[in-house]
């Protein structure tokens, strides 16, 4: 039969024709070289492998089983996790119902500290990007809350099986075999069974001197929020710090850098990235070699790797607090495993979002990507505490021009940026108060009454 066209639809044909040409056109030869390089780096399974799921799409997104998704425990773990009217464990008085958990991970940075060394307990001040907190001068050092590491990113943590640089929070994955070393405070709830994005969310709560207290819960909306989000937990155990973490844990396994241009890319929008962002990626999948250890939609595997970088303790680009050579922190997975091998070894870091804070490695001693990828790309050491025996096999000399240097760069800072990361912010607290911090300083700082 033969077919005939209203005559709309042929006015439309010439607008449905152009627009095919304008997709055609957008795949230029650097895009159709990209898809087969990461093709090879993703083992065969294609550009799809890198792709990162919305953050509403929970079917797909990565989670424990023993703590499944679910919107209310999501929106329940979003308010907590930038509450600071729990932080009532303190030891410094000015920092009661003034600090959270985003005071150390907040947007702003990309979900990092906004300086070399987070500082939540004892801490006054923010800044723009969390960059002019500072130790309050009322406050003993001896009781300041720092981590002897790098804050590292809450970002696209989904993807993580076990957490910290030296991979020790988590009863799964690369930890199995580990239990021997499940003691102490925080090392022992590992044996709740959880993956590490819950186990280290429940330990962090105690551990960063917050409590659910039952003054809160019970006057605010926390309440009827908990009931939602754990329905058939028993209501002696409903309203714990247990539960509290298990609804952190889901709501930053939400939180994904999934509107990044490269992740638009990955959609199919090939105008998203720039020609030198392109050429960055390709390098980066293919002749760098970056993917050997940043694979997958977070770019970060579960491995551990001597690069021989400085540790905290050695950063001199700010005050560092609490931290030494003799701090087991230094020595990476080894100081948990106990293992000679794991010895001066760290987890490889997710790369989205990096340059909002930059303090790159666990002990950022690099303030920016370019100076990371420099260093990566002429594979000499900068710890000399790191014997050249324990360096990784792939800290080698590379032999990438200045200009490729440039373009890998262009690609992690640019390309691999999120520019909405507010949109996992709340607008508000059920308590009112003023959030990361709500410390005097921090409430001129944030513009917060």
């Amino acid at each position: 039969m033969k077919k005939t066209y209203s005559f709309a639809a042929l006015l439309l044909l010439p607008i449905l024709l152009s627009q095919i040409g304008c997709q055609q056109e957008t795949l230029n030869p650097l895009d159709e070289q990209l898809i087969q390089q990461m093709k090879t780096s993703s083992y065969g399974e294609g550009v799809s492998y890198y792709q990162l799921p919305d953050s509403d799409d929970l079917e797909n997104i990565p989670q424990d089983p023993k703590n499944p998704l679910t919107a209310e425990k999501i929106e329940l773990g979003k308010l907590i996790y930038h509450e600071t009217a729990f932080a009532v464990d303190v030891k410094f008085s000015g920092s009661m119902k003034a600090i959270s958990c985003a005071t150390c991970h907040h947007a702003a940075a990309g979900f990092q500290a906004g300086m070399a060394q987070g500082i939540a307990d004892g801490g006054t001040g923010f800044g723009v990007q969390g960059e002019g907190r500072v130790v309050d001068p009322l406050c003993p050092l001896d009781s300041i809350d720092v981590q002897e590491t790098r804050t590292p990113s809450l970002l696209n943590v989904a993807y993580q099986k076990v957490m910290r640089w030296n991979g020790s929070m988590g009863a799964t994955g690369s930890n199995l075999g580990t239990e021997a070393r499940w003691v102490g405070p925080a090392f022992s709830k590992n044996h709740l069974g959880f993956e590490g994005v819950e186990t280290q969310s429940i330990v962090a709560l105690k551990g960063h001197r917050q409590n659910m207290d039952p003054a809160v819960i019970q006057g605010t909306t926390y309440k009827d929020l908990f009931d939602a989000a754990f329905p058939t937990v028993p209501v002696a155990e409903r309203y714990t710090n247990k539960m509290a973490g298990l609804a952190i844990a889901a709501y930053s396994r939400t939180v994904m850098a999934n509107k990044a241009p490269f992740q638009e890319w990955v959609r199919g929008n090939y105008t998203a990235m720039t020609d030198q962002q392109k050429q960055g990626a390709l390098l980066f999948f293919g002749e760098a070699g970056c993917y050997r250890c940043h694979n997958g939609p977070s770019l970060a595997t579960e491995g551990f790797h001597a690069f021989g970088t400085k540790d905290l303790y050695q950063n001199t680009s700010a005050p560092i607090y609490n931290t030494s050579i003799d701090s087991i922190e230094t020595l990476g997975r080894g100081g948990f495993t106990g293992n000679a091998a794991d010895m001066y070894r760290f987890k490889v870091p997710q790369l989205y979002n990096v340059r909002d804070s930059p303090f790159e490695g666990h002990g950022g001693s690099f303030g920016s990507v370019r100076a990371m990828v420099d260093y990566k790309n002429k594979g000499i050491a900068e710890n000399p505490n790191v014997p050249a025996n324990r360096l990784s096999p792939m800290f080698v000399p590379l032999g990438l021009t200045e200009e490729q240097v440039d373009q890998i760069a262009d690609f992690i800072d640019n390309a691999l940026h999120d520019d909405y990361l507010d949109r996992y912010v709340p607008s508000s607290l059920p308590t009112g108060a003023c959030f990361p911090n709500a410390d005097a300083q921090s409430k001129i700082d944030l513009g917060c009454n």
